[in-house]
């Protein structure tokens, strides 16, 4: 799986349209789809899944008000329960050549498909479509589980469905992060815990297997607890991700109060602990909290951690707080390439997700 600061050929998008994922504040999500698009669509390709002819024409609309429709995006009509692609879409990869040894050829990666051993061809893109069960949490998921194929097949890219044993593996995007290379960051909390547990029986080991199988990720670094208010139980893109092969931004509070204190040292020790697949020590950036988001009584997950990396832009969350300047001039700092564009969230995260949550990058084959 490449590294999200590599080439991409599209980033893929669902409309907005369950109110219910944003009750009381649905009206201005539209036009935070809007304002990503615009900046999206100039340089890579959108795809922009709607769920009916309706939605499309809805969108149309907003888009074209917000000088954000161009001839650089495709629309998909396809139903979707909600808009979180990052968790419910497939995971582009690509496929790999490992080195021969004493000049013996390697052979190709048998990879189960559906339970059926098959060959990775070069030179083509694949997709990993994980089980998608809405964060073993809402009953409302079928649409969605479908979407990772229905992309796939889009992309002309072959489909691989990991199996563990007999059944699916159920996987979201938002808690794996890669450094394109070989190794990969996750949680305890989401995939170990018996809270919103995805794959019942499935041991560290077993998660380790399956990461080097599928996504070409043979050195794993496990990383506690996500942020209070994650509705993922602790998805790793609200809280460190990779910025180079050896560089990690991971979320501090400096306040011993903070709610998320606690968790975030811990995962300050543990990265300081880490190696890279090649047994270098992984380097931290340090990147601040806003202040506490609230929207009627619950505490939402917002963090500058949810950024997304597109062709020669960064989107980066902001939610009207004195650190977002401090967060956007780190992210300057690392990207001296790339333009920092800054989305407010504000509205979004009551969705309890925010950019990254909501894109699926397509790599450059």
């Amino acid at each position: 799986m490449p590294a999200e600061w590599e080439s991409h050929s599209a980033t893929w998008l669902a409309w907005p349209h369950f109110r219910g994922d944003w009750p009381g504040k649905f009206e201005p999500i539209p036009w935070v789809y809007a304002e990503i698009i615009r900046h999206l669509s100039r340089h890579e390709r959108v795809e922009l899944i709607v769920k009916d002819a309706g939605a499309e024409k809805l969108a149309r609309k907003t888009l074209k008000r917000g000088h954000a429709l161009n001839d650089n995006m495709r629309f998909h009509r396809w139903p979707t329960n909600r808009v979180w692609t990052r968790d419910s879409g497939c995971a582009f990869v690509l496929p790999i050549d490992l080195p021969a040894r004493a000049g013996t050829p390697v052979p190709p990666i048998p990879i189960s498909s559906g339970g059926a051993a098959v060959t990775a061809p070069a030179s083509q893109l694949n997709a990993i479509k994980w089980r998608f069960n809405a964060w073993a949490k809402y009953p409302n998921w079928k649409h969605d589980e479908k979407i990772g194929s229905l992309m796939a097949a889009a992309a002309r890219a072959q489909e691989f469905q990991p199996v563990f044993g007999k059944k699916r593996v159920v996987l979201e995007g938002g808690s794996i992060e890669v450094n394109g290379r070989g190794t990969l960051i996750t949680t305890e909390e989401c995939l170990l815990s018996r809270v919103q547990q995805r794959n019942p029986g499935i041991k560290k080991k077993d998660y380790e297997r399956i990461f080097a199988e599928y996504l070409g990720a043979t050195n794993v670094i496990w990383l506690g607890s996500g942020i209070v208010g994650d509705d993922t139980h602790g998805h790793v893109d609200d809280i460190t991700r990779f910025v180079s092969p050896d560089t990690v931004v991971t979320c501090v509070e400096a306040a011993p109060s903070s709610e998320n204190y606690d968790a975030l040292r811990d995962n300050i020790r543990r990265l300081r602990d880490a190696t890279t697949e090649d047994g270098k020590p992984v380097a931290t950036i340090d990147l601040p909290m806003p202040a506490p988001v609230y929207f009627e009584g619950r505490r939402l997950p917002a963090s500058y951690a949810n950024f997304y990396i597109a062709n020669r832009i960064v989107l980066v969350p902001v939610f009207n707080d004195p650190n977002d300047r401090v967060a956007l001039d780190i992210f300057a700092d690392i990207f001296p390439d790339r333009e920092i564009v800054p989305i407010y969230c504000g509205d979004l995260i009551w969705g309890f997700g925010a950019i990254h949550c909501m894109t699926q990058q397509q790599p450059a084959s």
